[in-house]
């Protein structure tokens, strides 16, 4: 009987661990929902920003960091624009969202998270620190971040993201 018991609470912990999973997973934006988001009903043009050594040096003296990639997508509707980016966060990437609009970020999303810790940084309490920063002299952003206790290494790789997403709109805006 009390091997029954365990099998059935067992059972009963994986079904609501993977449901669980499940919702979380249903959380997050599509890139067309994270366009949407970003230009509202007008339509963005896809541009392809190809990554020379010279762009690339460049990014890594003004923030630091560079993903590894040939080229970027990038959408435009006049002065905004809206990146996809990933950054590695403890082992795993994260895809964010981000636009800008006039060198100041406009919003920032978290569109696919695939660590185990850190989750906490697609919710607005923590994204919606992000809007109306710009990108400091120094290459940091114009204000601190506050963090999230055990998710250090996923609020880092938001900022890189936010802090590169800056920048290179400041390179295609001219």
């Amino acid at each position: 009987m009390t091997r029954h018991r365990a099998a059935w609470g067992f059972g009963l912990a994986v079904t609501l661990v993977v449901t669980a999973f499940s919702v979380v997973a249903e959380d997050y934006l599509s890139r067309d929902d994270f366009l949407q988001l970003a230009f509202g009903d007008g339509q963005p043009e896809m541009h392809t920003l190809w990554l020379t050594q010279e762009t690339k040096a460049a990014a890594r003296e003004a923030v630091g960091w560079l993903p590894a990639a040939l080229r970027l997508r990038y959408w435009q509707a006049g002065e905004r624009t809206a990146w996809i980016l990933e950054d590695i966060g403890k082992e795993k990437p994260i895809t964010l969202g981000v636009a800008v609009l006039g060198g100041q970020i406009e919003r920032v999303e978290v569109l696919a998270f695939r660590e185990s810790r850190g989750w906490e940084i697609r919710y607005p309490f923590f994204t919606d620190q992000f809007g109306g920063l710009t990108l400091a002299g120094d290459g940091h952003l114009s204000e601190p971040i506050d963090g999230i206790t055990g998710a250090t290494l996923s609020v880092r790789a938001v900022e890189r993201v936010a802090r590169l997403a800056l920048w290179l709109d400041s390179q295609v805006r001219g």
